[in-house]
Formats: structure tokens, C-alpha cells, sequence
């Protein structure tokens, strides 16, 4: 009895089998029984059951849907997206009740990202698949590129490569418009000022600042002057700063020489602190100030000077009294001759005649002495001098009233030079030209454009 129970519960199982089989294609609803049907055939050898985290496994099996992990059950292994195969993606159930080999399926990991320089990276989920990254730079720098990737099954990232580049230039700030006044007797002015310094808003590294107009510290002539700082960060981005400085020059206005006069100042003639000395040509007087001075307060001081025509007094008392007026003011030049009709007389004054310019230039008054005691006759241009004053004349510089004669005497007073014989006046300036104080004289009167045409 025993036997035939036997013998109809193994057909009742296989028929079971049967109407259940769907060609090893994968799991049924059934699969949970697989304990039951192992303990049903504990004699067929029997591998562990196939347990795929995060994918599936469909397997083919000799001997139906529940014998999936007999012994020659082939699986394959399929893992769900974002996933990858490790290992075999095909076991083979062997008689060693083992698999033929491991497997597992792996979240998907794309290649480590690299910071960006000055930069940096915020990901949702690391290198994973699907996980999505920002990058993000540091201040003072730009980004440049994608500014998000995401990894892809591929194991790729999207996007391509990503940069931090500096594009700002660097600050800088220059001092405030500097004003400086002259100071005295100059036209120029000493500005300081602390050399500006850079700053730049990604690494901080800065190129030596450059400076294009005059370094502080300079003397500045008048009017205005551009000032321009430039720096470069290691980019090469620019970062520039202007400013002026002004040099201003206090001016009193410019003086004009006076008429028959010529002037010389220091300086630029007219600025503060400049001096104007003043001097009259020859035959004339100053009167005035001879010497102005521009003040700070845009005054000259002093008087306007003029030059007004010698007043000589004829009417004193001695030849020494006379020849005392024109100390330190005028050379005398006394042509002394017997009577008007001397030869040599008439011939040296029509050469010093033809020479006026160059008298006056040289500061030359002539005194003629003619004729004898009583008849004589002295003369200074247009004025007379007396008979008694004549003679006191040729007595004090002992002048014979016998013969032609011409003296020379300096604006001090000495006896420079005498003549028996009429001059050229090339001769008579030539030496007069060798004075000391006629050198400085024509200096002066170069610098004021003083010239005989």
C-alpha cells in the first residue's frame, strides 16, 4: 500500500510541474516555495537561491520553474539602471552545490571630478550615477564653462571642462588733486604724495605699480600736470588711477622798461619775489624806483620809474662842483680847441656826431671848451657854461688852450685817456668797452635788446 501512495503522489507533482512551466524564463509567483520543494528533493543536489540586490536574475533550469538552483541551473544576471555588473553575469549551478562564480551589481561611479583652480565643487551624491555637481569659484574669479555636470550611466560626466578665470582687474586709488603756489622767485613747486598701492579681489598678486608722468617728490613747473598709476594682476587685467597736480605761479602783471630806459629782472619777471632794476639810456636820468619788487600780494613795490633828460647845473660855483654831477653817473669826454675853426675840432666832432648812438650808449656827455680866456666859450650839448667856469675847467684838468685836445675821464672821475689827434669813434669805444663797469653795463643792455642799428 505504502508503495502505490508513493507512486501517486509523484505523478501528481510532476502533472503540478507541468501546468506550471514557463521555460525557465524567470521567477513565478511560486518562487517562495523553493524551501518546500528542497525538502521535498533533499536527494538532488541544490545550490543557494539567487539573491540579485538591486538587479534580477532569470534563469533556465533542466527541470522546471521550481528547480531553478538545481544542479545545472544557468542564470544571468541584469542589474537596474544606474547600476553595473560585477563579476560573472552568468552562473552555472555546479554538483559542488556552489555557483560557478560571484556577482554583484554596483551603483554606476563616474571619474573623480578635479577641483578647479581658485574654485570648488558641491555635489548631490558624490561620483555616483545620477548624482549632480555645481561648481562655484572664489571670489574675484569667473566661471568658465558648465556650471553644472551630472553623472551618466556611461560613467561620463556631462559637460566638458570647467575653469575659474580671473576677469576683474585690480583697484587702485590715487590721493586727491594736489594745488601747490610757487614760492618766491621761482616757477616752480615741490609736491609730495604716498605712491598708491593696488589691490586686487582674486589672489592678491600684483605687478609692480607703474607711473606714467612725473614721481612725487618732483618739482613741478607751472600749470597743469597728469599723473596715471597703473597696476596688472598675474590675469593681465588692468586696473588704472588719474590725477592731477597744479602748480600755481602768483604774478603782479608784467612792468614795461620806461621810455629813453631799459629794464632787467630775475626770474620770469613778473612773478612773486621777482626783481626789476631800471636804468636810462645816456643823456637821461631815472626817476622813480630804481629797482621793483612783486609782492605776495600781486603788487609791485616801489614807483613807476621814468626816464627824464639829465638836468645839468652850469650855474655852480667851481669846475669841481660841475664835474661832480656826473660822478657814478656819466663819462665825461672835453674836446678843448683854440677857436671853433681848429681843423682837428671840427673833424672829431663831426665823427662823434656821426657816433650818437654809441655815445649815448656808453653813457658819453661832451663838454666843449673853445676859443681863449676871455672869448672863451664852453658848451654841454645845448647849455653854456660860463667863461670863468671854462677856464676853472682846463685849469683843473690842466688843458692848454693853445693846442687841440680831448680827455677821457671814467664815471669816477679819473683821467683816463688824452688825444693830440682827432679819434675814430671804432678807437674811443673800443677802449671805453674795456672798463669794468662798461662790461657790466653791456650786459645788460644786451639782455634788454639795447642796440645801435
Amino acid at each position: 500500500m505504502d508503495t502505490w501512495l508513493k507512486l501517486l503522489l509523484f505523478v501528481a507533482v510532476h502533472l503540478s510541474s507541468a501546468y506550471g512551466y514557463d521555460g525557465g524564463s524567470g521567477y513565478t509567483a511560486l518562487e517562495d516555495d523553493e524551501d518546500f520543494h528542497a525538502r521535498t528533493h533533499e536527494e538532488d543536489p541544490w545550490c543557494a537561491p539567487i539573491k540579485v540586490k538591486n538587479g534580477q536574475a532569470r534563469c533556465r533550469t533542466p527541470r522546471g520553474e521550481y528547480y531553478k538552483n538545481v544542479m545545472g541551473s544557468r542564470c544571468n544576471i541584469h542589474c537596474n539602471k544606474g547600476y553595473e555588473m560585477q563579476g560573472h553575469p552568468e552562473v552555472l549551478c555546479m554538483s559542488s552545490k556552489r555557483w560557478s562564480g560571484n556577482y554583484a551589481c554596483r551603483e554606476i561611479r563616474c571619474p573623480k571630478l578635479t577641483l578647479p583652480a581658485n574654485g570648488g565643487i558641491k555635489c548631490s551624491d558624490g561620483s555616483y550615477f545620477n548624482s549632480r555637481c555645481e561648481f562655484f569659484c572664489s571670489p574675484g574669479y569667473q566661471l568658465k564653462g558648465e556650471r553644472s555636470v551630472t553623472c551618466m550611466s556611461s560613467k561620463a560626466w556631462t559637460g566638458k571642462h570647467t575653469s575659474c578665470v580671473d576677469v576683474e582687474p585690480p583697484t587702485i586709488k590715487c590721493p586727491s588733486v594736489k594745488e601747490k603756489t610757487a614760492e618766491p622767485e621761482t616757477l616752480t613747486a615741490r609736491v609730495y604724495w604716498e605712491t598708491p598701492e593696488g589691490r586686487d579681489t582674486a589672489d592678491g598678486i600684483l605687478t609692480d605699480v607703474t607711473l606714467k608722468g612725473m614721481p612725487p617728490g618732483s618739482y613741478f613747473p607751472e600749470g597743469d600736470h597728469r599723473i596715471q598709476y597703473t597696476v596688472f594682476d598675474r590675469a593681465g587685467n588692468k586696473g588704472t588711477c588719474k590725477f592731477a597736480v597744479k602748480v600755481r605761479v602768483r604774478r603782479c602783471g608784467r612792468l614795461h622798461p620806461p621810455e629813453n630806459g631799459y629794464m632787467k629782472c630775475s626770474s620770469d619777471g613778473d612773478n612773486y619775489g621777482a626783481t626789476c632794476t631800471f636804468a636810462c639810456m645816456g643823456g637821461f636820468e631815472l626817476q622813480g624806483s630804481t629797482a621793483r619788487v612783486c609782492q605776495y600780494g600781486l603788487t609791485w613795490a616801489g614807483t613807476e620809474p621814468s626816464c627824464a633828460p639829465m638836468n645839468i647845473n652850469v650855474a655852480v660855483r667851481s669846475a669841481a662842483a660841475l664835474l661832480d654831477q656826473f660822478y657814478e653817473k656819466r663819462r665825461l669826454l672835453i674836446v678843448s680847441a683854440p677857436s671853433a675853426a681848429n681843423h682837428n675840432y671840427r673833424f672829431q666832432m663831426g665823427i662823434l656826431q656821426q657816433a650818437q648812438c654809441g655815445v649815448d650808449m656808453r653813457h658819453i656827455t661832451i663838454i666843449e671848451l673853445v676859443g681863449v680866456y676871455p672869448a672863451q666859450i664852453g658848451r654841454i650839448r645845448h647849455r653854456l657854461i660860463p667863461p670863468g667856469l671854462a677856464l676853472q675847467l682846463r685849469l683843473l684838468l690842466q688843458i692848454s688852450h693853445t693846442s687841440y685836445t680831448m680827455v677821457l675821464i671814467d664815471k669816477h672821475g679819473m683821467d683816463k685817456e688824452r688825444y693830440a689827434f682827432p679819434v675814430t669813434a671804432a678807437e674811443l669805444f673800443t677802449l671805453i668797452d674795456t672798463f669794468p663797469l662798461r662790461k657790466e653795463e653791456m650786459k645788460v643792455q644786451a639782455e634788454a635788446g639795447q642796440t645801435c642799428n
